[in-house]
């Protein structure tokens, strides 16, 4: 399609502009995916919450470097130790660079016995990038002890978001816990939606004997209470079990019960697909039906799994939170955000200890900008509707 010179002339008798013209033709021969991602950057939520998943993502990837000490490392001298502020200006009011953090002072309540912590102003660290801490492997593989954020030598402690009961590093376990919650996310998710493809997408080609097998499975499936059902499944994970395979374990519990909404998707399109034209075309070409499933048929709706998939992944992180909270999901030593909430159910604790939630707020976040992140994917997915 070209710009004639009467619709220019037109244009510009009507107060437009020939550039008008040129970004509507621009639309017009556009491919489906360029329309989808030109609606997909109209929801800013949206876009905002890849941003957020994306460095979420990348701090789990990389934990071992961002993550300020080894999550394992304790001090029993400070127990429940408070958030620490990194400071540009002493108490004097002198601006010093580079930042710096005070070091921590213990003392005894003389009326409650309570153990406190003050800020010792005697005692100054410089923080520093790239500094070097705790030695550690990146992914089991390279060995290194640089750190993104550290005090220059290690001289003094630096816990930016307090310890818990043991002393150990709420940031560094923080970081360190993302690389399961998140993970086992994508991981349910992948295998629920292979699950669900599959019995769905045949289940709503063939109908019949396997399509009402299929259905009254998935409607059993989603009349039994969800947590009660993966507390029942988790229960059989064997208490001896390594961390891995507990992992692992607790990955398969979640998606025996995630894929019945994908299949249940996924049938329904098949339903509206199957008498297409072009799966007609398929089977006269001589085409299998595995291949007019997989290949022609699935592709055909694959923004609508895109969107699915992400409206299912806070599920799968939430299952295992509850799970591991529950205590019948991970379990120490694994570090998820589940197991260091468990430590959040002592009330008595959270009172005097409020930053032991932090790993809550962390979920919450999670959540929301895979929400947001799906809503706007779920628009762009039909870039056609207003």
């Amino acid at each position: 399609m070209s710009i004639s010179e009467p619709d220019i002339a037109q244009s510009l008798e009507t107060g437009g502009a020939p550039v008008k013209l040129a970004e509507e033709e621009k639309v017009f021969v556009a491919s489906q995916w360029q329309l989808m991602w030109w609606r997909f950057r109209k929801h800013k939520m949206a876009g905002v919450g890849g941003v957020v998943l994306i460095i979420f993502y990348t701090l789990a990837i990389f934990c071992e470097f961002f993550a300020p000490y080894d999550p394992l490392k304790f001090d029993p001298k400070l127990v429940f130790a408070p958030p620490q502020a990194i400071r540009f200006r002493d108490v004097e009011g002198n601006w010093r660079w580079p930042p710096f953090v005070y070091g921590v002072k213990q003392q005894i309540d003389p009326v409650s016995y309570r153990r406190t912590y003050i800020a010792d102003t005697t005692k100054m660290y410089n923080v520093k990038l790239f500094a070097q801490g705790d030695p550690y492997k990146l992914w089991g593989i390279f060995s290194s002890n640089v750190h993104l954020l550290g005090t220059e030598g290690s001289a003094g402690p630096m816990y930016l978001i307090g310890t818990d009961r043991m002393g150990r590093d709420m940031l560094s376990r923080l970081i360190y816990g993302a690389r399961i919650s998140l993970s086992i996310g994508l991981v349910g998710v992948f295998l629920s939606l292979m699950v669900g493809i599959l019995i769905g997408g045949f289940s709503g080609y063939y109908g019949g004997v396997f399509d009402i097998v299929a259905q009254r499975i998935i409607e059993f499936l989603r009349s039994v209470p969800t947590l009660p059902l993966w507390m029942a499944l988790s229960a059989a994970v064997p208490p001896f079990w390594p961390p891995l395979q507990v992992y692992f374990g607790i990955t398969v519990v979640l998606s025996l019960i995630g894929w019945t909404g994908m299949a249940r998707v996924v049938r329904g399109r098949f339903l509206s697909l199957r008498e297409e034209d072009f799966v007609m075309a398929a089977r006269l070409a001589g085409s299998s039906e595995f291949r007019i499933v997989v290949r022609h048929m699935v592709p055909s709706f694959l923004s609508h799994i895109i969107a699915s998939v992400t409206m299912a992944i806070p599920g799968m992180i939430l299952g295992e939170t509850a799970l591991s909270f529950l205590g019948v999901g991970l379990r120490p030593p694994v570090i998820s955000w589940g197991v260091m909430l468990q430590e959040g159910q002592n009330l008595a604790t959270v009172a005097l200890s409020p930053w032991l939630l932090i790993p809550g707020l962390a979920v919450i976040i999670t959540v929301l900008c895979f929400n947001f992140l799906g809503d706007g994917i779920r628009d762009a997915a039909d870039p056609y509707s207003r």
